[in-house]
């Protein structure tokens, strides 16, 4: 009995029996990837190899020429010598070495704003309700009379807004530079949201569009977080992975390589925030249908009957 082999009921031995890897549906570097063509799609460069950075610059508070300045510091060019020698390594199947990369062809990616446009400020509705108060005109006497509103407000503690602001875009705008290895000065060589040349083409925020693949990736992962415990058992599970769907495709963009390197994880936050605000809108419907419910002598509905009855039970 000790030697015997144990076995299952298809008649396989215990030994010859592999465990399931793990599917790996969606992972980090397969969706920075995508991210990065679907930008790409709504950008523009001098050639399409620039379409590759080697470090990003994100100081929204400097100007393009102090960002530039700043990627010109000795540690910068060491990390983006070292990311190119990395990615080169991973392409070419050989080691490369981050002193032989020349500083003249690196790419930086400077994320500003300087090429969006700037439009007037949506007039908020407050603002609306004071602007119609003092349109107001009154017919005295068959002659228009404008009443004077101006007094009733207080100009000392008026907030002061700017009346422009920039285009909104479906994720932050930059541009990248390189060093030209004759004048040994930057060059704009691509920006997002652009089509034409750098010099003489437009600004456009419509004309790219998400990869399939990123998509495909949006509804995986909406999919498999529905079938976790704590959602599976909900009747509207459809309703919350439509709405997870629905806000990946909205936000999907707008995460910033700069800031991090971890994309599933801005995923999985903006989907558990859409799977929870569904529940608390199903759950705010379900509580008033059952307060007219109880309002007319009708039974609830059967969680709530539960609840009282575990309140009920609890204060004897």
């Amino acid at each position: 009995m000790k030697n015997a082999i144990i076995t299952f009921s298809k008649g396989l031995p215990l030994s010859t029996i592999k465990p399931r890897k793990p599917v790996n549906y969606v992972n980090n570097r397969d969706l920075l990837i995508e991210i990065h063509k679907s930008k790409n799609s709504y950008s523009s460069y001098t050639l399409p190899e620039y379409h590759r950075y080697d470090l990003i610059i994100d100081k929204p508070e400097l100007s393009i020429i102090d960002c530039l300045s700043f990627a010109l510091e000795e540690a910068q060019i060491k990390q983006a010598k070292d990311v190119r020698a990395a990615r080169l390594t991973a392409e070419a199947g050989e080691k490369v070495l981050a002193e032989t990369i020349l500083t003249e062809d690196l790419i930086f990616r400077v994320m500003t704003w300087d090429h969006i446009p700037v439009a007037p400020k949506e007039v908020r509705k407050s603002d609306a309700k004071k602007k119609t108060a003092k349109e107001i005109l009154i017919f005295n006497d068959d002659e228009l009379v404008e009443d004077n509103f101006i007094e009733l407000e207080d100009i000392a503690t008026k907030a002061e807004v700017d009346d422009a602001i920039h285009v909104r875009v479906n994720f932050p705008p930059f541009q990248h530079f390189k060093l030209d290895p004759y004048t040994h000065e930057f060059r704009c060589v691509g920006k997002s949201h652009w089509i034409g040349g750098i010099e003489n083409g437009h600004f456009s925020v419509d004309h790219g569009n998400l990869t399939n693949n990123l998509a495909k990736m949006f509804m995986v992962l909406c999919s498999k977080y529905a079938m976790k415990y704590n959602w599976r058992g909900y009747s509207y599970r459809d309703e919350m992975e439509a709405s997870a769907i629905l806000q990946l495709t909205y936000v999907g963009l707008r995460f910033n390589e700069a800031k991090s390197n971890n994309p599933f994880s801005y995923y999985t936050t903006a989907t558990t925030n859409s799977f929870c605000r569904v529940l608390n809108l199903e759950k705010k419907g379900q509580n008033l249908r059952d307060d007219i419910l109880e309002m007319n002598n009708l039974a609830p509905s059967f969680s709530r009957q539960t609840r009282n009855a575990g309140s009920q039970q609890f204060t004897k």
